[in-house]
Protein backbone atom coordinates (compact mmCIF):
# COMPACT_ATOMS: atom_id res chain seq x y z
CA UNK A 1 0.00 0.00 0.00
CA UNK A 2 1.37 3.28 -0.93
CA UNK A 3 1.35 6.40 1.34
CA UNK A 4 -1.04 8.27 -0.29
CA UNK A 5 -3.61 5.10 -1.10
CA UNK A 6 -7.63 5.38 0.18
CA UNK A 7 -8.63 2.70 2.38
CA UNK A 8 -11.89 2.15 3.13
CA UNK A 9 -12.36 1.88 7.04
CA UNK A 10 -14.04 -1.76 7.11
CA UNK A 11 -10.80 -3.47 5.91
CA UNK A 12 -8.30 -1.09 8.44
CA UNK A 13 -6.77 -2.98 11.50
CA UNK A 14 -8.77 -2.99 14.26
CA UNK A 15 -7.21 -1.27 17.12
CA UNK A 16 -8.24 -2.37 20.49
CA UNK A 17 -7.02 -2.52 24.94
CA UNK A 18 -7.49 0.35 26.69
CA UNK A 19 -4.84 2.47 24.84
CA UNK A 20 -7.18 2.82 21.81
CA UNK A 21 -10.11 3.86 23.50
CA UNK A 22 -8.64 6.45 26.12
CA UNK A 23 -7.30 7.46 22.95
CA UNK A 24 -10.79 7.78 21.38
CA UNK A 25 -12.39 9.08 24.50
CA UNK A 26 -14.51 6.18 25.38
CA UNK A 27 -13.19 5.00 28.48
CA UNK A 28 -10.49 5.69 30.80
CA UNK A 29 -11.90 9.07 30.98
CA UNK A 30 -11.66 12.19 32.76
CA UNK A 31 -12.01 13.16 36.62
CA UNK A 32 -14.49 15.61 37.80
CA UNK A 33 -13.63 15.94 41.33
CA UNK A 34 -16.75 16.74 43.30
CA UNK A 35 -14.88 16.51 47.00
CA UNK A 36 -11.88 16.02 48.20
CA UNK A 37 -10.44 15.32 52.15
CA UNK A 38 -7.58 17.31 52.67
CA UNK A 39 -8.04 17.00 56.09
CA UNK A 40 -7.39 12.52 55.71
CA UNK A 41 -3.83 13.43 53.73
CA UNK A 42 -3.05 15.98 56.89
CA UNK A 43 -4.20 13.11 59.72
CA UNK A 44 -3.11 10.07 57.96
CA UNK A 45 -0.51 8.27 56.59
CA UNK A 46 -2.03 6.75 52.79
CA UNK A 47 -0.87 2.81 52.82
CA UNK A 48 -2.91 2.04 49.80
CA UNK A 49 -5.54 3.53 47.43
CA UNK A 50 -8.63 1.87 45.98
CA UNK A 51 -11.33 3.37 43.57
CA UNK A 52 -14.80 2.30 44.60
CA UNK A 53 -18.26 2.42 42.83
CA UNK A 54 -21.11 4.46 45.04
CA UNK A 55 -24.85 3.35 45.02
CA UNK A 56 -26.72 6.70 45.13
CA UNK A 57 -30.11 7.40 44.71
CA UNK A 58 -31.53 10.57 41.89
CA UNK A 59 -31.06 13.37 43.94
CA UNK A 60 -28.07 11.99 45.65
CA UNK A 61 -26.18 12.47 42.18
CA UNK A 62 -27.68 15.58 41.34
CA UNK A 63 -26.70 17.48 44.50
CA UNK A 64 -22.74 15.79 43.83
CA UNK A 65 -23.28 17.45 40.48
CA UNK A 66 -23.75 20.76 42.29
CA UNK A 67 -20.81 20.33 43.96
CA UNK A 68 -21.56 20.89 47.55
CA UNK A 69 -20.58 17.82 49.67
CA UNK A 70 -18.29 17.39 51.92
CA UNK A 71 -16.05 14.08 53.22
CA UNK A 72 -14.61 15.53 56.42
CA UNK A 73 -15.85 13.25 58.81
CA UNK A 74 -16.07 10.40 56.55
CA UNK A 75 -14.94 6.87 56.81
CA UNK A 76 -15.76 3.62 56.03
CA UNK A 77 -16.72 0.23 57.36
CA UNK A 78 -17.04 -2.73 56.53
CA UNK A 79 -19.97 -4.74 57.66
CA UNK A 80 -20.96 -8.40 56.77
CA UNK A 81 -18.84 -8.78 53.72
CA UNK A 82 -20.08 -5.17 52.47
CA UNK A 83 -18.06 -1.63 52.43
CA UNK A 84 -20.47 1.46 53.43
CA UNK A 85 -19.28 4.88 53.79
CA UNK A 86 -20.18 6.97 56.85
CA UNK A 87 -20.92 10.40 57.54
CA UNK A 88 -20.37 11.60 54.02
CA UNK A 89 -22.27 14.98 54.08
CA UNK A 90 -24.43 14.87 50.56
CA UNK A 91 -26.80 17.72 50.98
CA UNK A 92 -29.94 17.40 50.40
CA UNK A 93 -30.72 18.45 46.57
CA UNK A 94 -33.10 21.83 46.69
CA UNK A 95 -35.22 21.58 44.04
CA UNK A 96 -36.35 17.48 45.45
CA UNK A 97 -39.14 16.70 46.62
CA UNK A 98 -40.69 13.99 48.94
CA UNK A 99 -38.24 11.84 47.36
CA UNK A 100 -35.11 13.83 48.85
CA UNK A 101 -32.10 11.65 50.56
CA UNK A 102 -31.31 12.61 54.19
CA UNK A 103 -27.95 14.26 54.24
CA UNK A 104 -25.78 11.77 56.35
CA UNK A 105 -26.87 8.06 55.34
CA UNK A 106 -24.45 5.40 54.89
CA UNK A 107 -24.27 4.42 51.35
CA UNK A 108 -22.84 1.53 49.82
CA UNK A 109 -19.27 1.30 48.27
CA UNK A 110 -19.08 -1.06 45.15
CA UNK A 111 -15.30 -2.59 45.65
CA UNK A 112 -14.72 -6.22 44.05
CA UNK A 113 -14.82 -9.25 46.92
CA UNK A 114 -10.75 -9.37 47.14
CA UNK A 115 -10.75 -5.63 47.40
CA UNK A 116 -12.83 -5.61 50.18
CA UNK A 117 -11.36 -9.17 52.10
CA UNK A 118 -7.94 -6.97 51.51
CA UNK A 119 -9.35 -3.91 52.61
CA UNK A 120 -11.04 -5.54 56.40
CA UNK A 121 -7.84 -7.99 57.09
CA UNK A 122 -5.47 -4.47 57.01
CA UNK A 123 -8.12 -2.42 58.87
CA UNK A 124 -8.49 -4.43 61.50
CA UNK A 125 -5.07 -3.70 62.25
CA UNK A 126 -3.83 -1.52 65.27
CA UNK A 127 -3.77 1.82 64.36
CA UNK A 128 -5.26 1.25 60.68
CA UNK A 129 -8.33 2.91 59.03
CA UNK A 130 -10.28 3.03 56.02
CA UNK A 131 -10.79 7.19 54.96
CA UNK A 132 -12.48 8.40 51.68
CA UNK A 133 -10.33 11.03 50.11
CA UNK A 134 -12.11 12.37 46.96
CA UNK A 135 -15.81 11.57 45.39
CA UNK A 136 -15.37 12.86 41.54
CA UNK A 137 -17.27 11.66 38.21
CA UNK A 138 -15.79 9.30 36.23
CA UNK A 139 -17.70 8.22 32.70
CA UNK A 140 -20.81 9.54 33.95
CA UNK A 141 -20.49 7.40 37.15
CA UNK A 142 -20.02 8.64 40.63
CA UNK A 143 -16.98 7.20 42.26
CA UNK A 144 -15.12 7.51 45.39
CA UNK A 145 -11.26 7.19 46.17
CA UNK A 146 -10.54 5.36 49.58
CA UNK A 147 -7.66 4.76 51.17
CA UNK A 148 -6.29 2.37 53.87
CA UNK A 149 -4.67 5.10 56.21
CA UNK A 150 -2.50 4.50 59.23
CA UNK A 151 -2.76 7.54 61.73
CA UNK A 152 -0.29 10.15 62.23
CA UNK A 153 1.35 11.11 65.32
CA UNK A 154 1.21 14.79 66.49
CA UNK A 155 5.26 15.23 65.67
CA UNK A 156 4.57 13.27 62.41
CA UNK A 157 2.20 16.05 61.33
CA UNK A 158 4.42 19.23 62.23
CA UNK A 159 7.49 17.28 60.15
CA UNK A 160 5.17 16.96 57.31
CA UNK A 161 4.48 20.36 57.69
CA UNK A 162 8.18 21.21 58.13
CA UNK A 163 8.95 19.34 54.69
CA UNK A 164 6.06 21.38 52.81
CA UNK A 165 7.53 24.59 54.21
CA UNK A 166 10.62 23.76 53.36
CA UNK A 167 10.06 22.73 49.50
CA UNK A 168 7.71 26.06 49.49
CA UNK A 169 10.40 27.83 50.19
CA UNK A 170 13.38 26.13 47.88
CA UNK A 171 10.50 26.34 45.18
CA UNK A 172 10.27 30.14 45.73
CA UNK A 173 14.19 30.81 46.06
CA UNK A 174 14.87 28.75 42.47
CA UNK A 175 11.86 30.67 40.86
CA UNK A 176 13.55 34.27 41.93
CA UNK A 177 16.57 33.01 40.55
CA UNK A 178 15.52 32.22 37.56
CA UNK A 179 13.35 35.55 37.29
CA UNK A 180 17.18 37.25 37.69
CA UNK A 181 18.60 35.15 35.03
CA UNK A 182 16.21 36.10 32.83
CA UNK A 183 16.03 39.49 33.83
CA UNK A 184 19.96 40.04 33.29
Amino acid sequence: MSKGMYVPKESQPKQGGAAAKARDGEKGGKRKIVAQNKKARHDYAIVDTYEAGLVLTGTEVKSLREGRTSLTDGFVQIDRGEAWLHNAHIPEYHQGSWTNHSARRKRKLLLHREEIDKLESKAQETGHTIVPLALYFKDGRAKAEIALARGKKEYDKRQTLREQQDRRESDRAIAAAKRRQRGA
